[in-house]
Formats: C-alpha cells, structure tokens, sequence
C-alpha cells in the first residue's frame, strides 16, 4: 500500500494566531503556469487579487515565494495568508484556568468563538490563545458554542491530540452546565430526556425526529426566584444544541436564545446585550497521560440570575 506523503513544513508562520493557507497543485493538468491554476482554482479570490499577491511575493513555496509567470508544477505546495474578513472584537476577557506541557484550560466568555470558522477567524479563543501564550501548534481538545461561556480545553502538542479528543468522543469526560429559564411549577424534576437530534448543514437550528435517542440530558433544579429559575444541566453526550433543545422541548427554552424554540433574526454583530444563558461550569476526567483525576470550575455567573436588570438592560 503506497503511504499518503508528509506536508512540509509551511515557510509561513501563523499571522495573529492563524495559519496560513495551504494549497497543493493536482499532479495532472494543463495550466502553463501557477497563476493560471490559482485564477481557475480560486475564482471567489479573483485573478486581480492573485496578481496583486504574486507581484507582493505574497504566494510562497517550499522554495521561496512564486514568480507571476511560474511554471505550473504539478504536485508543488503553496502557502499564503488568506484576506481575513472585517471581525468585530470580543471585548471580554479570555481568562487562563489552568496550562501545563499538555493542557491549557480556559474560560471562555460568551460570543467568542473556540477555533475559526465563517466570519470568525482571528476572533477565536484558539487564535488569540495561539498568538498571546505562543503556542502555535495549540489545538483544540473539543468545541464549546460561541454563544455558550464557560471550560474550553486545548491541547498543547500535536501528538497529545487524540488522546484528549478521544476523551471526548468516548464519552469520558463528565460535564456540568449551568443555565437561567423559565419556571414550569408543573414540570417533575430532576428528569432525564432522551431524544433523536438530527443537525443539517447550513440549517441554524437542530431538531428531534422520531427515531432511537442518540442524545441524554440530566436536568436537575438548583433554585427558583418567582418565574425564574436556575438549572444544572448533565449531558451524557454531545449532540450540537443539546442542551439547548431539550430545555425548549421541556417548554423552558435558555434565556438569551436566538433559535430556540424560534429562530430569532441576527443581531449586529457589535450587540453584545443578553448573551445566551449556558456556562459550561465544570469538566471532570482520568487524565490519559498522567492518569491524574482532573477537575476544572468555571469562575464565571450567569447574569441573569446573579443581576437580572442590568441582564435585561444592557450589555453583558
């Protein structure tokens, strides 16, 4: 069996915590030159674009940046930095829980993003971890929502990776949430709900379908102040929106939430009023390299139970 070669090692070091692109030319194909495949693999960039970052050696190879009339090498690697988009900051602090030569934990406020993705790029908790503890090859051990605060988990070297994702996708690592809803004086709890959650791409909100639960959510009542309540949430496993859902399936949807039980039209992206009332309060697991017992606290509150006018009134 023929081994999948190696990528080199990019020329390029992350700019503000992100990777450059990387792009391998086909094997086979007729294009006389680099630019002329760039123009035809890349045409939401568009060839005025191309030109400017070749004349600006902008586009580089494993040997040094690429001439305007470079001939068209079939199976060369490119590198270049992508044109990032217009990111409104996060102004809230990403705090350091904890860091070691295998983890850093951290907690996370609400609308920042974990690791780049769409319109959040540089914005991330994984970018600006990257460039502020320089550590260009931290990677992330799982994903928590943007619109979620709280423990995100990152892994420091390469070759630890998949023993912490693995973590994750075996189910392994016990979690705690914390969450702000309506009261139902009717509805028993503690209960646990069970479900089929389906989530289609490129469709905001997830949703139950009748068929065998692939999703368990513990939801258990901590205390309750007239109409509201505060919730401690133990998912079993990680549907995307899980908690989410099954809250608004109990007729308690999350304060603050933007899709669920309605997809609500989006806010600017500077309204960082009434964040979405979830905090990934606790990660609890047997550390797969140490085989230490670990515990991690989120430091944050919710604002709507600890101060609900300002909540109600203002930003977060």
């Amino acid at each position: 069996m023929r081994r999948k070669s190696r990528r080199p090692t990019s020329p390029l070091p992350q700019r503000h915590g992100v990777d450059p692109a990387h792009l391998r030319l086909p094997i086979e194909g007729d294009w006389p030159t680099v630019r002329a495949y760039l123009v035809a693999r890349l045409p939401a960039v568009g060839a005025e674009r191309i030109d400017e970052a070749l004349a600006g050696r902008e586009i580089v190879g494993e040997h040094g940046p690429i001439a305007p009339e470079e001939p068209f090498l079939p199976g060369a690697h490119l590198w270049f930095y992508r044109d990032l988009p217009e990111e409104v900051h996060v102004p809230f602090e990403l705090v350091v829980l904890h860091r070691d030569e295998h983890l850093v934990v951290v907690d996370k406020p609400h609308f920042l993003a974990t690791t780049p993705r769409g319109r959040h790029v540089a914005e991330t908790a994984l970018s600006r971890l990257r460039h502020g503890l320089d550590l260009p090859a931290l990677s992330p051990a799982h994903r928590l929502d943007r619109l979620t605060a709280g423990l995100a988990m990152f892994v420091v070297r390469p070759e630890d990776r998949g023993a912490y994702q693995t973590l994750f996708r075996d189910r392994r690592v016990r979690k705690e949430y914390r969450a702000v809803a309506g009261y139902d004086p009717a509805l028993e709890l503690p209960r646990t709900v069970r479900s089929h959650i389906v989530k289609e791409r490129g469709v905001i909100a997830a949703r139950e379908i009748d068929a065998p639960p692939n999703s368990e959510s513990r939801i258990e009542l901590l205390e309750r102040r007239d109409r509201l309540a505060h919730y401690r949430l133990l998912p079993h496993s990680g549907r995307t929106h899980q908690l989410r859902l099954h809250m608004s399936g109990l007729g308690l949807p999350i304060l603050g939430d933007p899709v669920y039980p309605e997809v609500l039209p989006e806010p600017a992206p500077d309204d960082f009023r009434r964040p979405l009332q979830l905090l990934a309060s606790a990660v609890e697991f047997t550390d797969p390299l140490t085989g230490r017992e670990r515990r991690f606290e989120s430091r944050r509150s919710l604002a709507a139970w600890t101060d609900p006018r300002a909540w109600a009134a203002g930003p977060a």
